[in-house]
């Protein structure tokens, strides 16, 4: 089959039509991948901001079809439609027990350290334990979240990733509540469906920050009342909340000044988000007195903080109420052949998500 894989850390991806994805063994089943959609974590993992073991194939955001399944598999059966989580809960260590399956590293870490494809004889690693830059993949069952088979897969590869991941940073992480004041900084997919599950909340100002206009401008169709530059960020806030701050501030690039800025923008008591995937190395500072005195809360959200058991379905639903757009957000369809021009795409800032659809 055809996978797109990542040689080495900064190198470019290599197309090869000599893979295959190794079993499904107990607990796992075979996904045919109909579509992937390209996420930022993939460039991150391709410049090693986001550490994984190389060579890989590449790729976390994706829905298929379940073409085969290992023994004592009992959630789908072939056939079923699923969209792939690259957090799957095992259902039974603390994490999961105590409510909190989006912080479940057993059958994640066991799938990052695990080399899932081969590459004529050369073992290869998937992106967080997925590999969806591939028509098939193995994964284990829990990975494997059943959807109705009239969805489409390519909106469903959506929710796979960044819907999730943005609509849970508002209303699972920090609990948006209804006339709130709330700033997004970075407005790519996942700051877009950041912006999307605020509007879902019922936030009455949402204001959109990125450098690139035609982010700031894609921003305003999915529900921010304002979209600006960094420049303009204290003037807006003057303007709407009488220069106190915002009810509700997320950093959605993962970079140390944009957290600050988040930061600084939220007012005293109000809620700082980290959605973006920052480097391990990427370090922020706070003075120890701004701490106490402000008693603003810091959190970081992994996943949106979601149950991908439930919250996927939940998604799916509030898309078919139509409060949801996940068609708006597709913005360019490619083959896996052009992956490569597709990250250079990501990396300008002008296409908001693209979607690898295997024919």
């Amino acid at each position: 089959m055809r996978a797109a894989i990542l040689p080495g850390l900064n190198e470019k991806l290599e197309v090869r039509s000599d893979v295959q994805a190794i079993g499904p063994g107990p607990g796992e089943v075979r996904v045919r991948i109909v579509a992937s959609g390209v996420c930022h974590s993939d460039i991150s993992a391709q410049n090693g901001t986001l550490p994984q073991p190389t060579p890989a194939v590449l790729g976390h955001e994706g829905a298929g079809e379940i073409i085969a399944v290992g023994e004592h598999v009992h959630n789908v059966a072939v056939g079923d439609h699923v969209i792939v989580s690259w957090v799957p809960p095992c259902g039974e260590c603390k994490a999961c027990r105590r409510g909190q399956p989006n912080l479940c590293l057993t059958l994640f870490m066991a799938g990052a350290v695990s080399q899932r494809f081969l590459a004529g004889e050369t073992p290869i690693f998937g992106f967080a334990g997925t590999g969806t830059f591939a028509e098939e993949c193995v994964i284990p069952s829990q990975a494997a979240i059943k959807i109705d088979d009239d969805v489409p897969l390519d909106i469903a590869s959506l929710i796979g990733c960044g819907v999730m991941t943005g609509v849970g940073a508002a209303l699972k992480t920090a609990h948006v509540e209804p006339g709130s004041s709330v700033i997004v900084f970075g407005c790519g997919g996942v700051g877009i469906s950041v912006i999307q599950g605020a509007r879902i909340a019922g936030a009455a100002e949402i204001v959109a920050v990125d450098l690139v206009p035609e982010k700031l401008e894609m921003a305003k169709r999915f529900g921010a009342t304002h979209a600006v530059t960094p420049d303009k960020v204290v003037e807006v806030a003057a303007e709407l909340t009488a220069a106190e701050g915002f009810d509700y501030g997320f950093e959605v690039i993962g970079r140390p000044e944009t957290i600050r800025s988040a930061y600084d923008a939220t007012r005293r008591g109000g809620t700082t988000t980290v959605v973006g995937a920052g480097a391990m190395d990427a370090m922020v500072s706070f003075n120890a007195f701004e701490l106490f005195f402000s008693e603003k809360k810091i959190l970081g959200c992994f996943y949106g903080s979601a149950d991908v058991r439930t919250d996927f379905h939940m998604l799916l639903r509030l898309w078919r109420s139509g409060r949801l757009d996940l068609e708006g957000m597709i913005t360019k369809r490619i083959d896996i052949s052009e992956i490569n021009d597709a990250f250079d795409d990501c990396l300008s800032g002008k296409v908001i998500r693209q979607i690898i659809e295997f024919k």
